[in-house]
Parts: C-alpha cells; structure tokens; sequence
C-alpha cells in the first residue's frame, strides 16, 4: 500500500510517501515541506498548500491519504489554519478518488513509538529507526509526515478488518429481525 502522510499546517506542511510491505515494513519514498509566508492572503497559501498537494497525488499515485486530525491547541487562529490546510488537501483526494483517513496526534505516537504521548524527538528517532534513514528527517514537520504514514500502513488492516465485522454484525442483525418480524406474522396471521 502507498500512503501520503500530511502534517497540515500553513506555514509549514509536511508530506510524504511511504510504501507498506510485508508485516510491518515500511519504506519512505518521498519527504517534503511546503512552506508559505505568513504575510500572504490565506486564500492564496491554501492554493499554494492545495497546489503541492495535487501535484503529490498525481505523481506518486498514493492507495491512500493519512491527514493529521486536529484535536485542540492553544492557539486558535494555528488551529484554525491547520484545519483548512487539512481541509485542502482531502479534497484534492477525495477530487482524484483517494480514500482519506484522519489520525489524532496521539494514535500517531501510539503507533510508531508505543507511548501516545512521546515528544516530537522520540517520534523522529523512530521514524528513522523504522525507516532505516541515515539522518533524521527535518524539519519536524517531515518526520511527523512520515510518521502519519507509516501509523496508517500499520493501522489500516485493523481498520478494515473492523469494518467488515461490523458491516457483517449490521448484517446478521437485519436477518434476524427480519426472521423475528416474519416469525411473529405467522404466529398472529
């Protein structure tokens, strides 16, 4: 599977492609940044962020986009524009057909270093252990792309494995108030 992960944000936005093979093996494919000035109109950073990321899609034709959910942060206004920059770029997959999956911050350090709440340098250190990368990738903002990749290929099996059980529970229980509803009509027909 080929995963684009995306750390949004306006400033700075992290992506990356990452490629899942056997078992837990992951391999990085691609790592970037897209920067844009904060003195810019925000229409025209979301363009620019929009811009990058169609490019990205339409180049490395990823199975799947893992975007970071926004979960809170002190600051509004950053809250805010790490949402819409969110917001862009699973249109721009959604426009192309690619599923788009949303993991919390904490799923992603749960998922790549085994403690939710492991600090940016803990993930990056993983990420290039997991990786097997010579340096570590930098800013934080790339490795914490790769990172949301790498958690999707890992989480996405279990995801749809979920899925399917309950989609066939949903089912089973159809059948069954469908036998019960038919059941009762013969008793009282």
């Amino acid at each position: 599977m080929r995963v684009m992960g995306v750390d949004p944000g306006l400033t700075r936005c992290g992506v990356s492609i990452v490629e899942s093979g056997l078992g837990r093996q992951v391999t990085a494919l691609a790592v970037d940044v897209v920067r844009t000035p904060p003195d810019m109109d925000l229409a025209q950073r979301l363009l620019l962020v929009s811009d990058a990321a169609e490019h990205w899609m339409d180049t490395h034709r990823p199975g799947a986009v893992a975007i970071e959910r926004v979960f809170s942060q002190h600051n509004v206004r950053t809250a805010m524009g790490t949402a819409q920059a969110g917001g862009v770029i699973a249109l721009a997959a959604a426009r192309r057909g690619i599923p788009v999956a949303f993991h919390t911050p904490s799923q992603v350090k749960a998922a790549v270093t085994g403690n939710g709440s492991a600090d940016k340098a803990q993930v990056t250190a993983m990420v290039t252990k997991i990786l097997g990368l010579r340096t570590a990738p930098k800013p934080a903002d790339a490795a914490d792309a790769l990172a949301l990749a790498i958690c999707h290929c890992w989480r996405a099996p279990m995801l749809e494995r979920m899925a399917k059980a309950e989609a066939q529970a949903a089912q089973a229980q159809r059948k069954y108030a469908e036998r019960l509803a038919q059941q009762r009509k013969a008793v009282t027909g």
